[in-house]
């Protein structure tokens, strides 16, 4: 997953927090009440990094702690140890393939589960190691990545007849650097672990989760490689009928779990910009004329085969599977971001959305929170990672899981 930079404006008289629905709503302003909401950590900030995919999935991973272990408030795992172990996996697998398998910034929530079951997790506070320069909580890559970046690809890319072993310690160097050394033992609350009884500790199996998608190019209910450049590892999803994905996603809230949420988030409807929707996703219904899904779909942008819901008061798209497959197959619908989606709410109207947690600080009306429709996670989520008894039983058996 990319990294999204957003920049965002001071918002004047901004909608409070969903329970405070006391507020008198106009046509410019979404009230939100909660309908469900599952716990979840602090709000991260991944700063000037394409580190989404491990903000992500660590947030995940710490809800699946909280769930286990309520007690335990102030779980905060440490990005920093994922990232440096899965950057020098991901150097090591572009390099074998001479290249092909891209090198760079984004990764997948798989990533963070081969670190927890090969590596380990950490706690934050543990890198890095106070000599190092650069701080744990607020990322800049723009001048650490890119020689990194340009080192690893003269490696994949030498016409030498042999590589010398010793780039992998040039490449290790440069992230110890960075984010200082991975810790083989630590200290946390009194007790000391390594990596891999830390994570004993926190309840955590990897054989839990499980990774879900929806499209048409590939059998249902089989697990098949998501074609995205940051499945560099490539990992399978279990692909499902968009209806059965959705009640996944809805049934696992309802029932007290979370999900990392794999998305596009360039689209016009995710407004990050200053305007009466800030922070809230929908799927706008582009405008109407002649001929839509014919050939001037192809100068309005008006996306072939979409049906407009006309009971819908805020005016989305009804999303379908066509409609879905579609946007994937034109480059429509890109692999730009990671999140995570922990509870549902309503607006005034009683329209229902997902309550999604990012990774971009505590900005906006409801610092750092998002209200996500319906619509816009059935056409524009890539894919998610979810616990696996979160998925009803019926849906579980013909997937085999």
């Amino acid at each position: 997953m990319k990294s999204i930079l957003a920049l965002w404006a001071i918002v004047a008289a901004a909608p409070l927090m969903a329970q405070e629905d006391s507020i008198e709503a106009n046509k410019d302003t979404l009230i939100f009440t909660t309908v469900v909401e599952n716990p979840i950590t602090s709000i991260k900030n991944q700063n000037n990094s394409g580190t989404c995919w491990c903000y992500s999935s660590l947030a995940f991973l710490e809800s699946e702690v909280l769930k286990k272990h309520p007690e335990m408030k102030d779980i905060d795992l440490c990005e920093s140890f994922v990232v440096n172990k899965t950057y020098l996996d991901r150097a090591d697998r572009n390099i074998r393939t001479h290249g092909d398998a891209s090198f760079s910034q984004g990764g997948s929530f798989y990533d963070v589960i081969y670190c927890m079951t090969n590596y380990g997790l950490a706690p934050e506070g543990v890198m890095p190691y106070p000599e190092t320069l650069y701080g744990d909580s607020l990322y800049n890559f723009s001048s650490f990545f890119p020689p990194m970046e340009a080192y690893v690809e003269a490696i994949s890319k030498s016409e030498a007849k042999r590589i010398n072993p010793s780039w992998r310690n040039s490449v290790q160097g440069m992230l110890d650097d960075y984010f200082g050394k991975c810790p083989e033992q630590f200290e946390y609350e009194g007790k000391t672990y390594t990596p891999q009884s830390f994570v004993e500790f926190l309840g955590l199996n990897a054989d839990d989760y499980v990774s879900l998608t929806s499209y048409t190019h590939h059998p249902f209910y089989q697990p098949f490689i998501l074609e995205i450049q940051d499945n560099w590892r490539w990992a399978s999803s279990y692909n499902l009928p968009l209806d059965e994905f959705m009640r996944v996603m809805e049934e696992g809230i309802r029932n007290g779990y979370t999900f990392a949420w794999g998305a596009d988030v360039s689209e016009e409807g995710f407004s990050r910009r200053k305007g009466k929707h800030l922070s809230v996703a929908t799927v706008p219904i582009p405008q109407k004329g002649p001929s839509v899904g014919s050939d001037q779909s192809r100068w309005t942008g008006e996306p072939q085969g979409a049906k407009i819901s006309e009971s819908d008061q805020e005016g989305e798209l009804e999303i379908t599977q066509e409609l879905r497959q579609l946007g994937y197959d034109n480059w429509e619908t890109t692999d730009d971001h990671g999140m995570q989606i922990y509870g549902i709410a309503k607006d005034q109207n009683g329209k229902e959305y997902f309550m999604m947690k990012n990774s971009w600080g505590e900005m906006g009306p409801y610092k750092g929170l998002w209200y996500v429709s319906k619509p816009y996670v059935a056409y524009k989520t890539m894919n998610i990672l979810i616990n696996k008894n979160a998925v009803p039983k019926d849906i579980r058996k013909k997937l085999g899981i």
